[in-house]
């Protein structure tokens, strides 16, 4: 354990405390903030919003991009332009971060939690594809689960740590039993499956712009989708449902108060300018921690899957056993490298618990044995 801790030193040239993953600022961000102040447009309208949802689309390939305050944010009002309602079900992964399930909570919805695949960390096309043809049934073109007898209306993969998942056989399969397909691309912003970017494979994906992100504004999230009457939909509810007009507010629903400010586009659009840069950062390092663990048969590193170009947003590795993961943990952190577990189980969760799952083989191995180890972009 001391050696890898002595590595993870050297390659960020430093003895002192080294995060998980601070945020770099290297370009135009003091110069748009600045610009932004001085328009005194730092609210949820001036012309870097605009820009950068423009621009955002135009990196994922996209036809429209929804900026919201977060990435959390995204993916609700994604779940409720979908039409995902409290009387539905939504299946994701149990090994993801709360707000997934926070999202579909938010909309009364259940989740039903499906296993992942070891070698992507996301929803497994397989899971999916023999759960819906033991438990389901199309009736009317709508997916019913035979045990709830409730309509199963999205599925929601998440790609975790920013590697896609299997989304071009989950979207085969949530189109073949009418399943809204809605990303969660929180953290994979840079990713590519097959050479098309994650979250641009559904009706629907969200992504999010967190402080330990590969972009940040601080907070902040988008929404993206090929959709023009969602888009629309989108953008409406994010604006709390105003309808347009120079002076009078009149509101024609419940609505929210999600729309990014300006201040914070600012940053995301000088960010969004050095994403090639910290892609490449991000991928010369796991070259570098790669070729470190490969000299120890009992660690694995967490590398991209067949077909996949991942950003590696977030290093991992993988043990042997929970009890040596446990005592890196404990070593790294008391030695000023910080290291993390992967999150628990969402399905063990207490306010989740009493929700329909499968196995979830694969999640519960990976949730005893993974670490993120230190993953940011390198100066």
């Amino acid at each position: 354990m001391k050696d890898i801790v002595s590595f993870i030193q050297q390659t960020f040239h430093t003895k002192e405390f080294i995060p998980l993953h601070e945020p770099r600022f290297l370009g135009n961000e003091k110069n748009y903030l600045n610009e932004c102040i001085d328009s005194t447009y730092v609210s949820s309208v001036g012309k870097y919003v605009d820009t950068f949802e423009k621009e955002f689309a135009q990196k994922v390939g996209s036809k429209y991009a929804i900026a919201t305050v977060n990435g959390t944010a995204a993916l609700h009002i994604a779940l409720l332009v979908a039409g995902v309602t409290k009387e539905d079900e939504v299946i994701t992964q149990p090994l993801s971060f709360i707000a997934t399930c926070n999202a579909i909570a938010y909309t009364q919805a259940q989740p039903i939690f499906l296993d992942v695949d070891k070698n992507t960390l996301g929803l497994s096309a397989q899971a999916l594809e023999k759960f819906l043809h033991t438990h389901c049934e199309c009736i009317n073109e709508q997916c019913i689960n035979k045990t709830t007898n409730k309509r199963i209306k999205a599925c929601v993969p998440m790609h975790t740590f920013g590697h896609p998942c299997e989304i071009d056989t989950i979207k085969q399969l949530c189109d073949a039993w009418h399943i809204t397909l809605i990303e969660d691309a929180a953290e994979s912003l840079g990713s590519y499956y097959k050479k098309q970017h994650t979250g641009t494979f559904g009706t629907l994906g969200a992504f999010s712009f967190n402080g330990n992100k590969i972009i940040t504004s601080g907070g902040g999230g988008v929404i993206v989708t090929n959709d023009e009457v969602l888009a629309q939909k989108a953008k409406h509810l994010t604006t709390t449902a105003k309808i347009a007009h120079a002076y009078e507010y009149v509101h024609d629903e419940i609505g929210y108060n999600y729309r990014l400010p300006n201040i914070n586009a600012a940053l995301l659009v000088a960010q969004l300018e050095q994403l090639e840069a910290f892609l490449k950062s991000k991928r010369e390092l796991s070259r570098i921690y790669d070729n470190f663990f490969a000299a120890y048969a009992k660690i694995e590193f967490i590398k991209e899957p067949t077909h996949a170009q991942s950003n590696y947003w977030l290093q991992a590795i993988q043990f042997e056993t929970k009890e040596q993961r446990d005592a890196f943990l404990e070593f790294s952190n008391t030695n000023q490298v910080m290291t993390r577990p992967i999150w628990r189980l969402l399905n063990e969760l207490e306010m989740f618990r009493h929700c329909q799952k499968d196995d979830l083989t694969n999640a519960q191995y990976l949730e005893q044995r993974v670490v993120n180890i230190p993953s940011s972009v390198r100066v």
